[in-house]
């Protein structure tokens, strides 16, 4: 039975909330086919997304846009050719990278020793190294990576894959997101919010590292006089409420926006624990992902627990995956704390990037080789970003500013070419080396929307008179990037 006719079935038999007892079993069976798929516009090479995200911009030049002439010029006076304004005071001397570089993989990709780890799948990997912003300020700068505009009000980029794509798994949200296991980044919310598509659309959020991971998704323990019938009578009750709503105001989307995540609630309540149990995984594998059974996290930042952190979202984001779920947001550092907890080093890029990178290594790069051998590579992308790059020269010694003029995006699977980098920045990391032809957000998620059979300019949404998109009214498709470009850049 097709996954819509019983969709109806339900509704028919409960008006909605009082089919979700009903909804969760028929779903549950093995025969269930996912949505159908809302339209793609061409043959798609793949249908899910990992989208990493460094919180507080991660430094190019310290982790993998290697720059010999910072070696060679380190402590002289920073002359840039042109007048800069630093967001703080980050003008000082040349600094060079705050860890060696070594070459990784046949395409001899030059990585920093923190990253090392990524060596290993580096041959899976595309860099771009021309990513430029529109402002130095972290809150704006997120917004325009995560939402493709700096400011609030518009949907993340899994909201738009979610309204795009519809789900591929009817008992999981289609877009879960994975915060900083210390608190949000710039924005919270916002960087992942629905904004003017159907809330269905929104980011679920997912605390991967907490016993009840997911809030509110079963009863309170203090909540015993809570029984399965007065459950199934309350749910009559709003069922008939939601009814009367709805005859009242046929026109009104909120309303089958509330039941469907009701619905959903109730179908996760079987589907969730399963998902997210780390007992199923072999020890090998925890310990691939650098993941530790025995936790104890002290109150200095450190590797250990980065590592378990970050590659307890990443294994728990692959599980999500091969369950259907399409697009998953890991987010690494958060908006408060010091010595930081992200990764906007102005004091100590060594101090701070340092465990962060570590654990985003090991994670990322577990990641990548696990859905490899799992034959999952081929239709997933993993994209890694963040919201601007740091300056080359210093700030108090041994920290960078903030340099949104240019910064590294890097993709890997689903399509894309591996073992390559392409638009290099300048000698010194401060500029795209081709001022006239840099690479913006709006151009990879044209690329990433493009590889899940979506064209950027035709995924729109009618919103105050205007026809929104992801892309704004920018982006192109980098064909370089792709394993057969079939769409030229222009």
């Amino acid at each position: 039975m097709q996954a819509t006719v019983r969709r109806n079935f339900v509704r028919e038999l409960g008006s909605g909330l009082g089919g979700i007892a009903l909804a969760a079993m028929l779903h549950n069976d093995s025969s269930a086919a996912p949505v159908l798929h809302r339209g793609l516009h061409h043959m798609p090479r793949a249908k899910r997304v990992v989208q990493l995200f460094m919180a507080g911009a991660a430094s190019h030049l310290d982790l993998w846009d290697f720059k010999p002439e910072l070696v060679k010029r380190h402590g002289q006076p920073s002359d840039f050719g042109e007048k800069i304004e630093a967001f703080q005071n980050g003008l000082g001397p040349w600094k060079k990278p705050a860890w060696n570089f070594r070459p990784y993989g046949a395409c001899g990709k030059m990585l920093s020793d923190v990253v090392a780890e990524l060596g290993t799948c580096v041959d899976e990997i595309a860099f771009v190294h021309n990513m430029v912003g529109k402002t130095g300020v972290h809150s704006q700068a997120t917004l325009l990576q995560a939402t493709g505009f700096n400011l609030p009000g518009f949907p993340g980029a899994g909201c738009w894959i979610s309204y795009g794509l519809g789900s591929l798994n009817d008992n999981l949200p289609t877009f879960v997101v994975l915060p900083d296991h210390r608190g949000f980044a710039s924005n919270g919310a916002k960087n992942w919010d629905a904004a003017f598509l159907s809330s269905e659309h929104a980011g679920t959020l997912i605390h991967s590292e907490r016993n009840n991971p997911i809030e509110d998704l079963f009863p309170h323990a203090q909540g015993k006089y809570i029984s399965q019938s007065s459950e199934l009578a309350g749910q009559r009750l709003l069922a008939t409420l939601d009814a009367r709503h709805a005859s009242e105001h046929p026109e009104d989307q909120r309303l089958r926006s509330r039941i469907e995540a009701y619905e959903l609630a109730a179908r996760m309540q079987l589907a969730a624990p399963e998902a997210l149990n780390l007992n199923d995984e072999p020890a090998y594998m925890l310990d691939m992902y650098g993941v530790s059974s025995n936790r104890v996290w002290p109150t200095e930042i450190n590797p250990a627990e980065e590592m378990d952190a970050f590659g307890r979202k990443c294994l728990v984001a692959r599980r999500l995956l091969e369950r259907g779920v399409r697009f998953v947001q890991i987010w690494s550092g958060n908006d408060n704390g010091f010595p930081r907890r992200n990764w906007d080093s102005h004091e100590d890029v060594a101090r701070d990037h340092g465990p962060l990178a570590l654990g985003m290594a090991r994670g990322a790069s577990a990641l990548i080789m696990d859905l490899k051998q799992r034959g999952m590579l081929d239709d997933t992308i993993v994209l890694w970003t963040t919201e601007f790059g740091r300056l080359p020269s210093t700030q108090g010694g041994a920290g960078r500013d903030h340099n949104p003029h240019t910064f590294t995006n890097w993709l890997c699977g689903g399509g894309i070419r591996g073992g390559i980098t392409i638009g290099p920045s300048d000698e010194f990391g401060y500029k795209p080396l081709d001022r006239q032809h840099p690479t913006q957000v709006y151009d990879i998620n044209a690329t990433v929307l493009h590889q899940l059979g979506l064209d950027h300019k035709r995924l729109t949404f009618r919103h105050n008179g205007i026809d929104r998109r992801l892309t704004d009214v920018h982006g192109n498709v980098i064909s370089e990037l792709l394993v057969q470009a079939q769409v030229a850049r222009g």
